[in-house]
């Protein structure tokens, strides 16, 4: 399979980015996740930052090369992250349970399944629509559905911030899953905290990522949010992949495939995983440290690179 992939997070107006994402992938599969620790709870960049290596750690044990049953994968790496968070909490002896919104992608064979708890979002766009987008699991999403305020009040609205689902609570997620969607070539996938979604006007979304390539988009629509959002401006994150097909494509040019931003996984051997997603954080090392994510990145080009000479 091959896909281009950017992701940038900023601190925005905040004293700490909560925001946290990567991407894993076999020889088949391809995982996106990003989460948004919840600022009104004590530590929730460390609720985000389990809840990323824990559904990691579940895709690279089961993807083999590729997930048996996405559905329940999803549901079960985010029930898991869930649990790991209430341990990580009890073994800091914390006095709340950090908390963190998820949204999780996984693509193979053409196709794609989503899930999500809070307010953190997917966006699925194929020639400049939108043909799928996750809804909020929060108090103003629900009032908007039952036709009580406009869908205008999602970014004013006084209970805007007041979440019903999320990873960490005292009660179990609802993890929400998407049905199985069939992806073409060209089809962009974006996951974003609402740091960025919240600010940006959706057409302008829509817009720049059908427009330009998602190396060029991404940063675009951050620096957009950022300047925003000013001062005060929330996190802003984004992580977003171009498909370019389950198998080799014959008219993707050379250059564009050597690319940073393009992947090809067809000369991965089943048993070997790529990652973007950096240790806990207790492991003492920044997930955002751009020499560690630089480093992240030649490891895997390096292990394509030998992969591609065995099987010459």
């Amino acid at each position: 399979m091959q896909f281009s992939v950017y992701q940038e997070s900023h601190i925005g107006g905040r004293k700490i980015n909560q925001d946290r994402m990567g991407y894993s992938f076999t020889r088949d599969a391809l995982l996106l996740v990003l989460a948004d620790g919840m600022g009104g709870h004590l530590r929730g960049e460390a609720a985000a930052q389990v809840a990323l290596q824990t559904i990691s750690a579940v895709f690279q044990q089961q993807a083999t090369p590729y997930i048996k049953g996405p559905e329940r994968f999803l549901r079960e790496a985010c029930m898991a992250a869930h649990r790991e968070i209430h341990r990580y909490a009890a073994q800091q002896r914390m006095p709340d349970t950090p908390r963190t919104t998820i949204v999780v992608c996984l693509i193979q064979h053409n196709t794609a399944t989503w899930a999500h708890c809070g307010d953190s979002r997917l966006y699925w766009l194929r020639g400049g629509q939108v043909l799928g987008r996750t809804r909020d699991h929060s108090h103003v999403e629900n009032l908007i559905g039952k036709g009580k305020v406009p869908e205008s009040a999602r970014a004013t609205h006084p209970d805007r911030n007041k979440l019903y689902n999320c990873l960490g609570a005292a009660t179990a997620p609802q993890v929400e899953v998407s049905p199985r969607v069939s992806l073409e070539a060209g089809d962009t996938m974006l996951l974003c905290s609402d740091g960025l979604w919240a600010v940006l006007d959706e057409p302008e979304l829509i817009d720049t990522l059908s427009s330009r390539a998602v190396v060029r988009a991404v940063p675009e629509l951050l620096q957009a949010a950022l300047r925003r959002g000013g001062d005060s401006g929330d996190n802003v994150t984004g992580l977003a992949i171009t498909w370019q097909g389950g198998a080799a494509c014959a008219d993707v040019p050379t250059e564009v495939m050597s690319t940073l931003s393009t992947i090809s996984t067809d000369a991965l051997p089943q048993d070997l995983h790529g990652s973007t997603i950096t240790p806990r954080p207790d492991a003492g090392v920044d997930p955002f440290d751009e020499e560690q994510i630089d480093k992240a990145i030649a490891e895997i080009r390096g292990a394509i690179e030998k992969s591609s000479q065995l099987l010459k």
